[in-house]
C-alpha cells in the first residue's frame, strides 16, 4: 500500500531507526471509522479510505464485513467482534486481519470504543493502523527506552535554551545528582567548567547552527561532586524538531577521567624517564666539582622544577657522621631559578648556609630518603636560621620543595633541593622518587669529582713541596720564574725548574718535564730535581750531569722525561748547554732579536744508550735568556711552531722589570683553562765590565779577609748594567 509520508515507496521499506519530518500521525497513519449496532459503516474518515481503499460512497451504510476477510465457519466476523467487544468492554484493542479493496488481506491493529449520540443511539468508533507500521514505532520506542535504561554512557536531550529535557540514570550518576534535579536546569549549571565559556559556545553552535560536535574533551566539576575533577568526551547533535515539536540538542557523554589520567601519567612517566636519561648524559662530563653541580641544575630546570640548589656539607672531620642534634653547615656550589625576585636572592644570596637542628634538612638526612615539604610558616621557621631568611623563603613564590640527599659510597656529600612555584602542579610521589634518583646519580659524579680533586690537591701539594720555594740568587744571576699548574680539568704534571749556585761563581739553570700527570709525575719530578741539584756540585759538564740523570731515571722506572741544563760562567760570559729532548732555550739580544740556542734536542731521560753532548755560547751584554716547558707553547689544535713563534714575539717586546714581563708573557700566551703545567724562567745577564769588576773583587776577597767585607759592600752598591735581584710575588712562587 502506498504511503503518504514524504520519500515515496522507499520510505516504507524497513531500515534503521531514523528521524523523519512530519507529525507522529504521518509516521503511523491512523484510519478513523464508525460502526453502528447492526455492523454497518456509519462514519468513514480520510485515513480509512487510505487504509482500506474504499471511497466513502462505496462503504457508507454498507455492512462492515467487507473490510475483513471471510471468517472461519462457526466464528464471528471481524466487524461483529469489534461491535460486540466495544459495547461490552467499553474499550477493546486487537490485532486481526483486514482487507484492502485492491491489495488484499493485511495485518491491522484496531482500537474501538462506544460513542453515544444526542438521540441516545451508540456508535462504535474505531481507530485502525497497519500492523507493520505499529510494529516499527513500537520497536523504535522499545529501543529508545532500552537505550536510556541500559546504555553505559550518558544520554541527554536539551531544549533550544540548553535546558535538560530528558537524561538517563548513567548521566545522573556521573553528575552525582538525581534525574529530577536536572530537569529544567541549564546544562552549564550542572557541568561547571573553567574554560571562559568555551563549552557553552560549542553547545550553542550545535543548537543554533546545526553543527555536530564529536569527541570533544571537557574538564569539569559538578555540584554533586564538587571535590572531583572530571574529564568527559562529549558528542552533541541537533534534533530536527519533527512536526510541531520543539528543536533542541541530543548528546552522548562518556566519563574518560581515568583514561585521561592514565594517559597523563604515562606521559609524565615518559617525561621522567627522558629527564633521567638526559641528566645521565649531561651530569658528570668533567671531574670538576662545581661544573658537575652546575650540570645537575641545568638538567632539571625548567622541565622538572623552577628552582634548584646543590650544597656540599662542610664536615669538621674527615670521618665525621651526621648528628641530628647539631647544626649543619653547607656550602652552595650551584644554584638556579626561573622564578622572579626575590627567589634569586633566596637561592643565590648566601655561599654558606647553616641549618638548625630539627630542620627539614635534618629530617631528610635522618632517613636518607628524599623529602617533599610544603613551603609554609612551620617549614620556614624550622629550616631558616634567621627570621629575614625565613621571610624571604615565604615571599619567594615557592610552593613546594623536594630535598634529596647526595650520598655516594656511604658518605653524605651534600644536599640537592628542587623547588616548584606555587602556580605550578605540586610534586607527586613519582616526582619525589625521580628527585632521589637524580640526586643519587649526581652524588656519584660529585664524589668522583671530589676524590679526583683530592688527588689533584695531593699531587699539587707534593709538586709545590718539591719545587724550589725560592730559587738561588746571587750577584751574577737573578731570575724571574713562574710555575702554573694546569686547570682542575687536567691532572698536575711533572714540570720543574731550579737555579743552582756552583763553585767559582758559576750558576746552573735547569728546567725539565716528566711525562705523565698526577702524583707519580710529581714524585718523579721531585726525584730528578733533587738528584740534579746534588749532582751539580760534583759534575763538571752539563752532558755528564744529564748522563747521571738518565741513569737515575732508568733505575727509578721513569720512562720518559725531558731536561735542559746549562751552566753560566759570569767571569767569561760563556754558557754551556746540554739538552735531553726539551724545547730549546730562547735568547733575546739587546737589539730585540730572538735566537734559538743549543745544538739539537737530544734524547729524553730514561731512554738510555745514547750519549749526550753540550754546546757553548757567549751571552752578550743585556741579553735575556728564556727557559720554559712545552705547556707554554703547545695548545690543542695549534702547531707547536706557531706557539714558539708567539713566544719569540713576546720576548721581542720585553721591556722593564722581568717580573712584569713574565706575568705579561704568561697572560698573553696561556688560555683561561690551561691544559698542561707551565714553567717560565727569565734570566738577565749584565755587561762584561761589570763581570770583570766583580771578578777582581772576588779575587781580592779571596786574598784578604779584610778586603772581603769592603768588596761585598762595593758590589752591593755597584749597579752598572745589572738590574739587581728580582723577587717574584709570593703568590706566584712555587
Amino acid at each position: 500500500m502506498p504511503s503518504d509520508r514524504p520519500g515515496g515507496a522507499d520510505a516504507d521499506a524497513p531500515g534503521p531507526i531514523r528521524s523523519e519530518p512530519g507529525s507522529l500521525l504521518e509516521h503511523v497513519p491512523v484510519a478513523v471509522f464508525g460502526l453502528d449496532a447492526e455492523e454497518r459503516v456509519r462514519y468513514w474518515g480520510p485515513g480509512a479510505r487510505n487504509l482500506f481503499g474504499y471511497a466513502p460512497e462505496e462503504v457508507l451504510s454498507r455492512p462492515a464485513s467487507l473490510l475483513f476477510p471471510d471468517p472461519a465457519p462457526g466464528t464471528p466476523g471481524g466487524a461483529a467482534q469489534l461491535v460486540e467487544r466495544g459495547l461490552s468492554l467499553g474499550y477493546w484493542r486487537v490485532r486481526m486481519p483486514a482487507r484492502h479493496r485492491d491489495a488484499g488481506v493485511f495485518d491491522c491493529g484496531f482500537r474501538v470504543f462506544p460513542v453515544t449520540g444526542a438521540a441516545g443511539d451508540s456508535v462504535i468508533m474505531g481507530l485502525a493502523s497497519r500492523g507493520d507500521e505499529l510494529d516499527r514505532v513500537k520497536t523504535n520506542l522499545v529501543f529508545l527506552d532500552a537505550l536510556f535504561e541500559t546504555c553505559p554512557i550518558g544520554l541527554v536531550m536539551l531544549d533550544e535554551e540548553l535546558r535538560y529535557v530528558h537524561l538517563n540514570q548513567v548521566l545522573a550518576d556521573m553528575d552525582g545528582l538525581p534525574v529530577r534535579e536536572h530537569l529544567g536546569r541549564r546544562m552549564t549549571d550542572i557541568m561547571i567548567t573553567s574554560d571562559g565559556g568555551e563549552y557553552e559556545r560549542m553547545l550553542r553552535a550545535v543548537a543554533e547552527k546545526g553543527r555536530p560536535l564529536v569527541g570533544a574533551l571537557v574538564g569539569l566539576r559538578t555540584p554533586g561532586r564538587p571535590d572531583r575533577d572530571q574529564v568527559r568526551s562529549v558528542s552533541f547533535f541537533p534534533l530536527s524538531g519533527a512536526g510541531d515539536t520543539r528543536p533542541g540538542v541530543g548528546g552522548l557523554l562518556v566519563d574518560v577521567t581515568d583514561r585521561e589520567l592514565a594517559l597523563l601519567e604515562a606521559t609524565a612517566a615518559r617525561q621522567r624517564l627522558d629527564l633521567l636519561d638526559r641528566a645521565s648524559a649531561q651530569v658528570g662530563t668533567t671531574l670538576d666539582l662545581e661544573v658537575t653541580a652546575r650540570e645537575l641544575i641545568d638538567a632539571v630546570m625548567p622541565d622538572f622544577c623552577d628552582a634548584a640548589v646543590v650544597e656540599m656539607v662542610e664536615w669538621m672531620y674527615e670521618d665525621e657522621r651526621f648528628d641530628p642534634e647539631l647544626p649543619l653547615t653547607a656550602r652552595r656550589i650551584a644554584t638556579g631559578t626561573i622564578i622572579p625576585p626575590p627567589a634569586p636572592e633566596l637561592v643565590g644570596g648566601l655561599e654558606r648556609v647553616t641549618y638548625p637542628p630539627g630542620s627539614g634538612i635534618h629530617q631528610m638526612l635522618s632517613t636518607g630518603r628524599p623529602l617533599h615539604v610544603v613551603v609554609d610558616e612551620d617549614f620556614a621557621t624550622r629550616t631558616a636560621a634567621h627570621q629575614d631568611r625565613a621571610r624571604l623563603l615565604l615571599d619567594s613564590g615557592l610552593g613546594g620543595i623536594v630535598i634529596a640527599p647526595l650520598i655516594a659510597r656511604g658518605t653524605v656529600l651534600g644536599i640537592a633541593m628542587f623547588g616548584r612555584s606555587a602556580t605550578r602542579t605540586p610534586f607527586t610521589d613519582q616526582d619525589v622518587t625521580l628527585a632521589g634518583e637524580l640526586a643519587s646519580r649526581a652524588a656519584l659524579c660529585l664524589d668522583n669529582a671530589r676524590l679526583y680533586g683530592r688527588v689533584q690537591d695531593i699531587a699539587l701539594t707534593l709538586q709545590r713541596a718539591l719545587l724550589p720555594s725560592a730559587v738561588a740568587s746571587g750577584a751574577h744571576v737573578s731570575v724571574a720564574h713562574r710555575y702554573l699548574p694546569g686547570s682542575r680539568i687536567t691532572e698536575v704534571g711533572g714540570d720543574w725548574y731550579d737555579v743552582i749556585n756552583l763553585p767559582g761563581d758559576r750558576v746552573a739553570l735547569v728546567v725539565g718535564d716528566v711525562m705523565g700527570h698526577g702524583v707519580p709525575a710529581a714524585a718523579s719530578m721531585g726525584r730528578l730535581r733533587i738528584t740534579a741539584k746534588a749532582l751539580a756540585a760534583h759534575t763538571r759538564t752539563p752532558e755528564a750531569l744529564l748522563t747521571e740523570l738518565d741513569t737515575c731515571a732508568q733505575e727509578s722506572g721513569i720512562q720518559l722525561a725531558t731536561c735542559l741544563y746549562l751552566v753560566y760562567d759570569p767571569h767569561t760570559g760563556r754558557t754551556r748547554i746540554a739538552n735531553a729532548g726539551h724545547p730549546p732555550p730562547l735568547l733575546r739580544h739587546p737589539d730585540g732579536t730572538v735566537q734559538t740556542i743549543g745544538e739539537g734536542l737530544g734524547i729524553p731521560l730514561g731512554v738510555g744508550g745514547v750519549p749526550y753532548r753540550s754546546s757553548a755560547i757567549d751571552l752578550p751584554e743585556g741579553a735575556v735568556l728564556a727557559l720554559y716547558t712545552d705547556g707554554l707553547i703547545e695548545a690543542r689544535g695549534q702547531d707547536i711552531g706557531a706557539g714558539l713563534d708567539a713566544l719569540r714575539e713576546q720576548l721581542r717586546t720585553v721591556t722593564g722589570p722581568l717580573e712584569e714581563a713574565a706575568d705579561r708573557i704568561i697572560g698573553n700566551l696561556l688560555p683561561d683553562e690551561a691544559t698542561d703545567d707551565t714553567v717560565l724562567v727569565l734570566a738577565p745577564f749584565g755587561s762584561r765590565r761589570g763581570r770583570d769588576a766583580r771578578h777582581r773583587a772576588s779575587r781580592r776577597s779571596r786574598r784578604s779577609p779584610t778586603h772581603h767585607v769592603g768588596s761585598l759592600l762595593g758590589l752591593a752598591m755597584h749597579s752598572t748594567g745589572h738590574p739587581g735581584p728580582i723577587r717574584p710575588d709570593p703568590k706566584d712562587t712555587a
